[in-house]
């Protein structure tokens, strides 16, 4: 059963990567993050409440409360670092390098949870990582005069930072119900969000956001709500070295909407890139 939230938080998540993009197009990064954690926040406790899973509230222990809540400084800065990147690169290039996690997690898996790597592991990473470089890099011709290109930078730090969460959250979720775990951990996120919105004074642009970029920014929200959910159902009985690689086939979703819906064309050389990154996921299944 847990392969199949797996699958579920995989088709929300590429969603999410589209729905946040056209969101975010006019509206500071950071305060795009901090509206959306309150979708997800409230997304999140209504769970707790239909499942009966505020019951267990008074039982969390101090070290489970303790990972939840490493898990949501983690989760908030690869959101912070994700949704920039996603706001100055194109979507087929961003979603890639955020995927690459996959590989970092596993590595963590070993060392921290003793996850064995196995050959089709192994083999699946190097299909990964070279993929991921593939649909990355393009020839110095092709790149525009004076591009910015800070959002490799971060894009990179959102996969870091993704992986941690991954493994913190295993930790975390062990002992306790994964929708509480979930809202305990997004109201980490909430709070670390709407900080770094007032420390930069980026707090006035509320009022000049439009109605298209609320609209899209607030079902971002929900489908990162919905992924959140399937993901960590998954992940608290299924293996993170497995889970975590299912999740990650969201790109070939949200690389299809981002040719259809923002007209983001995939070079021979990136869809090349796309197909190695596929066939690796699946090779960790095996």
């Amino acid at each position: 059963m847990w392969v199949l939230f797996a699958f579920a938080s995989a088709f929300f998540a590429g969603v999410t990567a589209i729905l946040a993009k056209i969101g975010i197009r006019n509206v500071n990064s950071n305060v795009a993050t901090a509206i959306r954690t309150i979708v997800i926040l409230a997304f999140s406790w209504l769970m707790v409440f239909i499942t009966g899973a505020s019951e267990g509230l008074a039982e969390v222990e101090t070290r489970t409360l303790i990972f939840l809540i490493l898990s949501g400084f983690a989760t908030g800065a690869s959101w912070l670092c994700y949704f920039r990147a996603l706001q100055l690169g194109d979507v087929n290039k961003v979603t890639p390098i955020d995927k690459s996690s996959t590989v970092m997690t596993m590595i963590l898996a070993l060392i921290i949870l003793g996850e064995k790597i196995t050959v089709y592991k192994l083999a699946g990473m190097i299909l990964i990582t070279v993929g991921t470089y593939m649909m990355i890099t393009r020839k110095k011709s092709s790149e525009k005069a004076g591009s910015n290109s800070s959002w490799v930078i971060y894009a990179f730090l959102a996969a870091v930072f993704a992986s941690l969460t991954s493994i913190l959250g295993k930790i975390g979720i062990e002992n306790i119900n994964s929708n509480l775990g979930t809202a305990i951990r997004t109201i980490v996120v909430l709070i670390m969000a709407w900080i770094l919105v007032f420390i930069t004074g980026s707090q006035n642009e509320l009022k000049n956001i439009d109605r298209k970029s609320w609209t899209f920014i607030i079902l971002s929200g929900v489908s990162t709500g919905l992924s959140w959910l399937c993901y960590y159902r998954a992940l608290q009985t299924g293996e993170a070295s497995i889970v975590v690689p299912i999740d990650k086939l969201s790109i070939v979703l949200t690389v299809a909407f981002s040719r259809i819906f923002l007209g983001e064309k995939l070079t021979k050389k990136s869809f090349a890139g796309l197909i190695l990154i596929t066939a690796g996921t699946l090779t960790l299944l095996l």
